[in-house]
């Protein structure tokens, strides 16, 4: 029933896609765009998958991997993330999406093989070590890869979509995000479930015992213990998949797919012929107070979308109250859900009343997750269902600003030829604020779980105010393009 709703869900992404149209593009075009977008778009839903099955094998190793680790190997992994991009920002400008995406995805499925192996030897005891020290250091190399997956999606965008239909493409993009969370927690559950010892086959969906079947669990030689380690290993096979999908069906730019050029009417327009250097690239960042307030409000909804979806089900696992259990069993559906109708609502609000300012619905949406932080401070202990509600509200709230920033701003202040680097650095922001969270939460919820929420409420605020500063922002080609073509008066 989840999968049925997640493919509805997903048909109704795409028919959006073909719907929304404003630049008049012809039939083919659409088409063509749709066959590069949508290989990008599933590749970074299953890098995704490969990125917070750590938090299913948290739950699923229990005392073997207590919150302390694994707040410092997602720490290590998000901190190496954000630095990478440092390097990987401008790469991906010069060498293109469709290459930064296909490494992105066979690099990534090596880690996640990696640490399927490295599992597999510490439950089975053939091999001891520091399970700690080894998982961050494979965890950041995985992330290190999960890098290029981003900026390369971007990229690839601001060469096929104009500003004025951007918004609707942070969508899509904050759409491709939540599936990722739903295959990463649901999936990824189901992949754990499916990989027990003590389980009945006929409490198993087909798609579970095709997995026992092929990996031949239910044989009596089998491993004898919970096969843990297919959470890593079946993400890694599904990205080699994709990887192959990518190198055949992505063009970087309209033109190599055989049409015409065209003006986006970003920050990069009338500068194409230009050619950057990597200190050029970066300097279009560090020296820009827009992209400073940017990367400022991505740094709060780092700390405040994994702050939520990284100790929602720590939280409810140690509560252990039947208040948890709709959220606990449908966690990656819901966050999946709420994520896409808030990049939706977040896209329509910027391109149909703001004119494809991307401040103003960051703003509206860092101020609602203000008041639930502070509901959840207050109820934390005394209804888990107002909890579960407001985590799952929060996801709404922050995937819809992350799509913003990340997918759409970035790329719109930055401009098609520096679209890896800001949007990159953009990012990295992100996960820097992950990793802050990580190693913060993973201490004061040993303390007390009333820090939990406690610690987002000043993100919120500061979210709220930063998105404030941007709230009139647009590129100047953009504003010519909205004066000049569309006769509006936006000054």
């Amino acid at each position: 029933m989840d999968l049925m709703l997640v493919g509805v869900c997903l048909a109704v992404v795409i028919w959006l896609y073909f719907s929304n149209n404003p630049m008049k593009h012809g039939a083919w075009f659409l088409i063509r765009r749709f066959i590069n977008w949508f290989p990008l778009g599933m590749t970074y839903a299953f890098l995704y998958m490969g990125r917070y099955n750590l938090n299913v094998s948290k739950n699923a190793l229990g005392s073997l991997m207590t919150k302390e680790d694994f707040g410092l190997i997602f720490a290590a992994g998000t901190t190496t993330y954000a630095l990478s991009f440092l390097i990987n920002g401008p790469l991906v400008d010069k060498i293109g999406g469709k290459k930064g995406i296909i490494i992105s995805a066979l690099g990534a499925a090596v880690a996640n093989a990696l640490m399927g192996v490295v599992t597999y030897l510490f439950l089975t005891g053939k091999m001891s070590f520091n399970l700690v020290i080894t998982f961050s250091i494979l965890y950041a190399l995985n992330m290190y890869f999960q890098s290029y997956g981003a900026v390369s999606i971007i990229k690839v965008k601001a060469y096929w979509f104009h500003v004025r239909e951007r918004g609707i493409f942070g969508a899509i993009f904050g759409t491709l995000i939540s599936f990722g969370v739903y295959f990463a927690f649901d999936w990824g559950q189901a992949i754990v479930d499916a990989t027990k010892v003590a389980v009945t086959t006929g409490s198993l969906s087909i798609p579970q015992r095709i997995i026992r079947a092929v990996f031949g669990l239910d044989n009596p030689g089998a491993a004898g213990m919970d096969a843990t380690w297919f959470v890593f290993i079946i993400p890694a096979i599904l990205l080699v998949f994709w990887a192959i999908v990518d190198y055949l069906c992505i063009k970087d730019t309209p033109e190599e797919a055989n049409f015409e050029a065209f003006d986006t009417h970003d920050a990069s327009s009338g500068e194409m012929d230009k050619v950057f250097s990597v200190m050029d690239l970066l300097k279009r960042v560090f020296t820009s107070p827009i992209m400073i307030m940017l990367a400022c409000v991505e740094f709060c909804s780092g700390v405040l979308r994994n702050g939520i979806m990284q100790w929602y089900l720590i939280f409810a696992k140690e509560l252990n109250d039947p208040g948890t259990a709709f959220f606990v069993e449908h966690w990656g559906l819901l966050l999946c859900f709420s994520g896409i109708f808030g990049s939706f609502s977040a896209g329509y609000i910027s391109d149909k009343l703001f004119y494809s300012r991307r401040g103003p619905p960051a703003a509206i949406m860092n101020f609602s997750m203000f008041i639930l932080t502070v509901i959840m401070v207050i109820f934390l202990f005394a209804s888990p269902i107002i909890i579960g509600t407001s985590a799952v509200l929060m996801t709404f709230a922050v995937i819809g600003v992350h799509g913003l920033m990340s997918g759409t701003a970035a790329a719109d202040f930055g401009g098609r030829k520096a679209t890896g680097t800001c949007s990159g650095i953009v990012d990295g922001f992100v996960y820097l604020g992950s990793g802050l969270q990580s190693i913060s939460l993973g201490y004061l919820t040993s303390w007390n779980w009333r820090f939990w929420p406690a610690f987002l409420v000043p993100f919120a605020i500061l979210g709220f105010f930063f998105s404030l500063k941007l709230w009139k922002a647009l590129p100047a080609a953009t504003k010519n393009y909205i004066r000049n073509v569309e006769h509006c008066d936006i000054s």
